[in-house]
């Protein structure tokens, strides 16, 4: 008789990413909220205590958040930063030496944060791995049977 077993089934070595529009949507929801309260308790004359905070969201996204979702987790955090959190709020400019470091310091932090979790649960999953120790197999008898 054959027997269909899931491949899939049982417990997973490493744990699978948050799905990126879910990612995008929390750095959106969660750039706004920052951005909103560093206006209200700083004001929008330090832009990088903003940028700070904001890299600092980027690389816990990252944590959870596949490679590929990286670039839009930058590019919101930008967005917000850009907008929101220096003036004239509200006004989207591009200042080429300093907007372009805020995108690859908010890449950066995502690309870290995906990378170090990566390495982390592999290592995880490497370690209940091999640290599994077989069922020992039993001594084959001498040959030829002694009685």
């Amino acid at each position: 008789m054959i027997q269909w077993v899931s491949l899939g089934s049982g417990p997973r070595p490493v744990p699978q990413p948050v799905a990126t529009p879910l990612v995008w949507a929390t750095a959106f929801g969660g750039a706004m909220a920052l951005v909103a309260v560093l206006n209200a308790l700083v004001g929008t004359d330090r832009p990088g205590l903003a940028l700070a905070a904001l890299s600092l969201l980027s690389a816990l996204l990252g944590v959870y958040a596949r490679f590929i979702a990286a670039p839009g987790t930058a590019a919101l955090c930008w967005l917000f930063l850009n907008g929101f959190a220096i003036p004239p709020a509200g006004v989207l400019t591009w200042a080429n030496p300093r907007d372009t470091f805020w995108l690859v310091c908010l890449l950066t932090a995502a690309l870290t944060g995906t990378t170090l979790a990566r390495l982390l649960q592999a290592r995880a999953a490497y370690r209940r791995l091999t640290t599994a120790h077989p069922d020992p197999t039993p001594e084959p008898p001498d040959w030829p049977h002694t009685l």
